[in-house]
């Protein structure tokens, strides 16, 4: 019997067309339950993308809580044996999205294990290619933890201190991190380092010179000489295009020990993909071993009709609405409006789209 995929929701063909391109790989597919003790959610909520959890007691007493990552269950389970893990998932996750808690659908990939350059550009490829799967102009970002640990490595600050900076940094707010640096005592040339990686963003070879001019010292060099490596196997695969550098990503330092990054799709004010090396974690695990992944949020792209985008056998996407369909007036009137970046950048998003004006730049 011929199947169609015409009768799958865009999220069913996403998820196919993902499983299949990790599968080529060497992905293998990694099943959780839904549940787990709430004590691995509390002792690593700087982990999470939101501390908000929703508990439970279970039968024998224990509070547990609804999983709102699934990292952090592969992590606690996976085997510190030294060998190779390539794991892709399909699961939901429970979290706020801004206003209320709600079950959103992620599909997405880990790889456990000694992580070399190799596995590392492995990882941004399929990255790379996963956004380009979903359809649409999009792009990938990416910066990276060990340059600015190595850049702040002097810098003496306390944790409270060092949170505000970086959350500054991701905000791109160059003012206010001239400031804290003058407030906190780390002088002007500091300053004027720090100044130049939040205004760097482009391909490896066009902001390259500019990071070697800040570097100072050998953990500096060490993320400089991996980026480069990195870059270099992406362009040689042919997926380097539409791959930047942008150093206001920033996540929390004591988890994220390398390069970490997002992906873009245009007319999506948020970002779809989220990953990263997070050495760190596993060591607060008791573990060896390396880690880097990442996930694709695919009820974000559902809830921006990315569907119309992706193309499903014997229809043709860019086809003209069904006679009688009701279709919403083009207006050629619009206004250009500057929004910041960041975890500020996706406030005034959301404040925009309650507003029902969609933000669908993606500069």
């Amino acid at each position: 019997m011929d199947f169609s995929q015409d009768v799958l929701s865009y999220s069913e063909r996403a998820v196919m067309r993902l499983r299949s391109l990790y599968r080529q790989f060497g992905y293998t597919p990694y099943k959780m339950s839904r549940f787990e003790e709430y004590g691995l959610y509390a002792k690593n909520k700087a982990f999470l993308a939101s501390g908000d959890i929703i508990t439970f007691t279970g039968i024998g007493g224990k509070l547990m809580a609804l999983r709102p990552d699934v990292t952090l269950s592969i992590v606690k389970n996976a085997k510190d044996d030294g060998l190779l893990k390539k794991l892709y998932y399909n699961e939901n996750v429970y979290k706020p999205d801004g206003y209320e808690f709600k079950e959103q659908m992620q599909i997405g990939l880990e790889c456990i294990g000694d992580i070399d350059v190799s596995l590392m550009s492995e990882v941004l490829m399929l990255a790379r290619r996963s956004l380009s799967e979903l359809g649409g102009n999009s792009r990938l970002e990416l910066s990276h933890m060990g340059f600015l640990s190595g850049l702040l490595q002097n810098a003496n600050l306390t944790p409270v201190q060092m949170e505000l900076l970086l959350r500054r940094i991701s905000e791109k707010n160059a003012s206010e991190v001239s400031s804290l640096c003058a407030e906190y005592g780390l002088g002007e040339e500091f300053s004027k380092k720090l100044l130049t990686l939040v205004s760097v963003y482009g391909s490896c070879n066009e902001v390259l010179d500019e990071l070697r001019e800040i570097s100072v010292n050998e953990d500096t060099e060490t993320a400089l000489r991996e980026l480069e490596d990195v870059f270099d196997i992406l362009r040689r695969l042919g997926v380097d295009e539409g791959v930047n550098l942008d150093f206001s990503i920033v996540n929390d330092l004591n988890y994220y020990s390398g390069i970490i990054f997002h992906g873009y799709i245009e007319g999506i004010p948020k970002k779809v993909l989220s990953g990263g090396r997070y050495d760190e974690l596993l060591r607060k695990f008791g573990k060896k071993s390396d880690a880097v992944g990442f996930a694709v949020y695919l009820d974000l792209l559902a809830a921006y009709k990315v569907e119309t985008r992706l193309p499903s056998s014997g229809r043709n996407p860019q086809a003209p609405a069904a006679s009688g369909a009701k279709s919403r007036p083009i207006s050629n009137d619009m206004i250009s409006i500057a929004l910041p970046k960041g975890r500020l950048g996706e406030k005034a998003y959301a404040i925009f789209e309650a507003a029902g004006y969609g933000c669908p730049a993606i500069h």
